[in-house]
């Protein structure tokens, strides 16, 4: 069943006023976003922590890659770009990095902070080809923009 946007988002926003630290929200939106819908089988934040480099933050799943260059991958991509990565068939993705071998289809999301810097990226990945959609690359970029828009 497909994630309840307006719920999501009216939970995640109840759960994180008046927080300001950053791997807390990313530890409570994983966590909300990752059990609000059975296509999510992966999802979690890369934090960009040097030029050029994302490094793994917090996620629900298997295990993710421990750290990410802007130059390869979807995630890497996102970061680089600055731009919402919607991947239907991920085998298609030049550079495609495989941190699990049953990820078919992903979303990678920009974060950004109130000052417009890039803190990282969110990244979803499914075990289902084609799994995601414009409308969750749009309702899930305004929940990232609220949440991390005040920091």
């Amino acid at each position: 069943m497909p994630a309840d946007y307006e719920t999501l988002a009216k939970t995640i926003a109840a759960l994180t006023e008046g927080e300001t630290d950053e791997v807390a929200l990313m530890a409570t939106v994983t966590c909300e976003v990752h059990h609000s819908d059975s296509r999510f089988d992966w999802t979690g934040f890369y934090r960009a922590v040097a030029p050029e480099l994302l490094k793994i933050g917090p996620y629900q799943g298997g295990h993710g890659c421990l750290q990410i260059p802007f130059s390869r991958g979807v995630c890497g991509a996102a970061a680089r770009t600055g731009e919402v990565q919607l991947v239907p068939d991920v085998e298609a993705f030049p550079g495609h990095i495989a941190c699990a071998s049953s990820t078919r289809s992903e979303l990678v999301l920009p974060v950004w902070n109130g000052q417009g810097n890039l803190i990282g990226v969110f990244d979803i990945d499914s075990d289902q080809p084609d799994a995601f959609t414009q409308e969750d690359a749009e309702q899930l970029a305004g929940i990232l923009a609220q949440v991390f828009g005040r920091l």
